[in-house]
C-alpha cells in the first residue's frame, strides 16, 4: 500500500499477517504535496504525481526513482495499465492533458536540478528525462477542467477519465479518442475499480437484482452527494446511482457483501451503505479530518481510510476474529 501525503516522503506499508502493517520503506524526492500514489499490479513500480509539478515512476525493491516526468502543472492522477511490469503509465492534472509515457524509451540519465534526494530513505537514483520523444497527449483541449482520476481496466486499449468538468469519458487508445462520456451531478471525489465477485469471476450471476456485477470489476465514483457504479470498463451508464445527504469524497465497493464505504469532505466519518437498497448501515468515528481515500483489502476483510488529518486507519470488514481484532 502506497501512502500519498505532504513534504518529501512517501510511505510503502506492507500488511505482514493480519492486522499487521509494517512500513518497509520511504521514497523520497518530491518537494510537494503527493496527490496520487500507484502500485503497478505486480507490485515492481510505484508511480506518484505531485504538486511539485512531476511524476516519478520508483522500482518498490530497491527504492530507486526510476523516470521523473516534469510537467506544467500539479499532478493529480497517475495510473499504469493492468499488466506485469507495465512499460507505459499515464498522467493526469491541472493542465487538463492526458499524457502517455512509455517507460521503455524514457532515459534514466541523472538530472540534478530534482534528484538531489531521491529514493528509498533517501538513498541515491537516477532519474528520468522530460523530453517529448517518450510521451504523447491523447485529446487535446478535450478536458474542461482538472484530471482527478485515471483508470486502466483489463483490457490495456480502454481508459476512463474523470475531470472538474464533471464528466467522466472512456477512451480507446487506438485511436486515441473519446468514445463515450457521462455526465455527474457535482465535482468528482474518486474514481477506482473494485474486483469483481467470486461468483461473477466464475461466470456465475449476481444476487438476482438489475445491478448484477459483471466478470471485470466495477468501476465506483463519488462525486457530489452521489455515488456511482458501473459494470466494469464496457458499461458507459451506471448500474445504478445513490445520492446521499452528504458530500462524498471516496467510495469502495465490496462485491461480495454487497456493500460500500464512503469517506466525506464535509465531516469525519466512516459510512458503510447496502448497494441494493442504499441504506446507511454502520458509522464509525475516529477520523479528525475529511476521508479522501477508501480502499479494500485484497482479502475483503478490512478496509482503509486515508484523512486529511494525517492518519491512515484500518476497520475490519468480517464477523469472524481477524488478526488483532476479535
Amino acid at each position: 500500500m502506497a501512502s500519498p501525503g505532504t513534504g518529501e516522503v512517501r510511505r510503502l506499508f506492507s500488511a505482514r499477517g493480519p492486522a499487521h502493517l509494517v512500513r518497509i520503506g520511504t521514497f523520497i524526492g518530491h518537494k510537494g504535496a503527493v496527490w496520487q500514489a500507484r502500485i503497478s499490479s505486480d507490485a515492481t513500480l510505484a508511480a506518484t504525481g505531485s504538486a511539485d509539478f512531476t511524476a516519478k515512476v520508483w522500482d518498490t525493491h530497491t527504492g530507486e526513482n526510476l523516470h521523473t516526468f516534469q510537467h506544467a502543472h500539479i499532478v493529480r492522477a497517475i495510473a499504469f495499465p493492468s499488466q506485469p511490469r507495465p512499460d507505459i503509465l499515464a498522467t493526469g492534472g491541472a493542465e487538463k492533458k492526458l499524457r502517455i509515457y512509455d517507460l521503455s524509451r524514457a532515459s534514466t540519465t541523472s538530472e540534478s536540478s530534482s534528484t538531489s534526494a531521491n529514493g528509498i530513505n533517501g538513498a541515491a537514483a537516477t532519474n528520468g528525462s522530460h523530453g517529448d520523444e517518450n510521451h504523447y497527449e491523447i485529446g487535446p483541449g478535450v478536458h474542461g477542467g482538472t484530471i482527478k482520476s485515471i483508470v486502466w481496466g483489463a483490457d490495456p486499449n480502454l481508459l476512463v477519465t474523470a475531470a472538474d468538468d464533471k464528466k467522466m469519458r472512456w477512451w480507446d487508445m487506438r485511436s486515441r479518442a473519446v468514445v463515450a462520456e457521462f455526465e455527474l451531478d457535482g465535482m468528482v471525489g474518486s474514481c477506482e475499480m473494485s474486483a469483481a465477485s467470486a461468483s461473477a469471476s466464475s461466470g456465475g450471476s449476481g444476487s438476482g437484482n438489475s445491478g448484477g456485477f459483471g466478470p471485470h470489476g466495477v468501476l465506483s465514483v463519488a462525486a457530489g452527494k452521489s455515488v456511482y457504479f458501473f459494470d466494469g470498463m464496457a458499461s458507459h451508464r451506471p448500474l445504478k446511482t445513490i445520492t446521499t445527504r452528504h458530500e462524498i469524497a471516496s467510495v469502495a465497493l465490496h462485491t461480495e457483501k454487497r456493500q460500500f464505504v464512503t469517506g466525506a469532505s464535509g465531516d469525519t466519518w466512516v459510512r458503510v451503505w447496502d448497494y441494493d437498497e442504499g441504506k446507511e448501515l454502520e458509522l464509525s468515528k475516529g477520523h479528525h479530518g475529511p476521508i479522501w481515500s477508501v480502499s479494500f483489502s485484497p482479502d475483503g476483510k478490512l478496509y482503509a481510510t486515508g484523512s486529511e488529518d494525517g492518519t491512515i486507519k484500518l476497520w475490519k470488514f468480517c464477523a469472524t476474529p481477524y488478526g488483532l481484532w476479535r
